[in-house]
């Protein structure tokens, strides 16, 4: 039974997601949005109901299904992807590079104020 609580959570949490995304951040996906949501209600309780963890812990063991089909798409459109590689690399190399560079950032942030903190 807690893991269909566990998943309605989800699912509320989805829905929210959209509805705030639909009203005030229509170019972000409403999942998304639904993934920070709940985000903030786990870090303000500061622990993660048994439900919910029941609920994603049996979601990641199906995760693997879900790229199946991503798969099969880079295997049934690879000519077209051939056509476009290098454009494809370029794209990724270039979101790439900001976010590596952001996550150092931000790691080196975050030692140096835990640190301070232990000084």
């Amino acid at each position: 039974m807690s893991l269909l609580w566990g998943i309605a959570w989800l699912v509320v949490f989805q829905i929210l997601g959209t509805m705030v995304s639909a009203a005030l951040v229509p170019f972000t996906p409403g999942p998304i949005v639904g993934l920070v949501l709940m985000l903030l209600m786990l870090a303000g309780r500061r622990k993660v109901a048994p439900a919910l963890e029941e609920a994603a812990g049996s979601l990641l063991k199906l995760m693997p299904l879900l790229l199946v089909p991503a798969a099969v798409g880079v295997m049934a459109y690879f000519s077209v992807i051939e056509q476009e590689l290098w454009r494809l690399i370029g794209t990724l190399v270039l979101s790439l590079l900001p976010s590596m560079i952001f996550a150092g950032w931000l790691m080196q942030f975050l030692v140096r104020r835990k640190e301070r903190q232990q000084k």
